[in-house]
């Protein structure tokens, strides 16, 4: 047990018992589908960054300066 989490079952038995205490405090500890919340919010920011990768290259300016890059690359001088 943490310093913290003895902390706040300390200040929690003295407003709800001792036992509801110990079992709020281990309710608090458990960190239970945490790595999978950190995966949807990542998941979340990839397909945010996707979409406006999308729209920044299906954007005039961006298709003209990447024609004009595979031209070059594909022309002998």
């Amino acid at each position: 047990m943490t310093e913290l989490s003895l902390a706040l079952q300390q200040t929690l038995a003295g407003l709800a018992g001792p036992e509801r205490a110990a079992a709020l405090a281990e309710r608090l500890e458990d960190e239970t589908g945490a790595q999978t919340a950190e995966y949807g919010i990542l998941t979340l920011a990839a397909v945010g960054f996707a979409g406006l990768l999308a729209v920044v290259l299906t954007s005039g300016d961006v298709q003209s300066l990447l024609m004009d890059i595979v031209q070059k690359a594909l022309t002998r001088d």
